[in-house]
């Protein structure tokens, strides 16, 4: 089977297909690139599921001299055999790098190499832990998701499926912030507050949103479903739904330009070639 960009979105959530296209890479980068065959087996031919080599990423990237790999691999397992929605999500946002990053070839890319993909499977376990009341442990995957990837994405925050974060230098997402799925943000997004005000104070971003790199959203606004927001933008009041807000503070200065911003990364404004 060969999976090409723009595949049959029926085939998203096919575990079977996801793993196995998995595996024939892996196969094939090793042959390419026989130095990062050990990497490659223990991190993907090794494992009989995505969940598994997931957990192992997870726990290698994370552990440190506080909490070692066993540890964190044994939250992690537990996570995907109790919870089956996480693997789904898994692959939706895994094929949503693949379909939208023009820079990923290969399912193994963003599960090997990008930060984005593996900051958001941190945080969907560090959200997991913090709906069964295990506040402390999910604060200790988001300390260490910060500091080894740069990505700061409170536990509570509510992220849904097929989620791009591409690059994902410099991201921040606050406590009561929400995101819909079919969402993509490029780096340097903010989603926060705008004081020391507590109860609910974050953005709310529906589904097929498109964020662009530097763009801040702040305070308890809506964001409509396939609006854009455009880079460097400061948006401090509500967006309407298929609209594009540019400027500090953001504006509306016209429609999305089509019905799905999110899918089609297209971050030009009119015809002036700027964005």
């Amino acid at each position: 089977m060969n999976m090409q960009h723009g595949m049959n979105r029926t085939m998203e959530l096919d575990r079977d297909a996801v793993w196995a296209q998995v595996r024939d890479e892996a196969r094939k980068a090793i042959q390419d690139e026989p130095l990062l065959g050990s990497v490659i087996h223990a991190g993907l031919l090794h494992h009989e599921s995505l969940e598994a080599a997931l957990a192992y990423r997870f726990s290698q990237k994370l552990a440190s001299g506080e909490m070692n790999e066993q540890i964190l691999r044994e939250i992690v397992d537990d996570a995907y055999t109790s919870s089956p929605e996480l693997a789904d999500a898994s692959r939706a946002d895994l094929l949503a790098v693949y379909d939208r990053d023009p820079a990923t070839h290969r399912l193994i890319q963003p599960i090997l190499f990008f930060k984005g993909f593996q900051a958001l499977q941190a945080y969907r376990i560090a959200h997991w832990l913090w709906q069964r009341g295990r506040a402390d442990m999910a604060y200790f995957v988001q300390m260490r998701c910060s500091e080894c990837f740069g990505v700061d994405i409170h536990p509570a925050a509510r992220i849904g499926v097929g989620v791009m974060i591409d690059h994902a230098h410099s991201i921040v997402i606050g406590e009561t912030a929400t995101v819909g799925n079919d969402v993509s943000m490029l780096h340097s997004v903010t989603l926060g507050g705008t004081g020391k005000e507590d109860g609910d104070r974050h953005p709310k971003i529906g589904d097929g949103v498109l964020i662009g790199a530097g763009a801040k959203v702040l305070g308890n606004i809506r964001v409509g479903h396939h609006s854009r927001i455009a880079a460097g933008s400061v948006v401090l009041h509500e967006v309407p739904a298929c609209k594009t807000v540019a400027g500090v503070p953001a504006r509306v200065i016209g429609d999305a330009g089509c019905s799905e911003p999110s899918h089609s990364m297209n971050q030009l404004l009119g015809n002036d070639g700027l964005y």
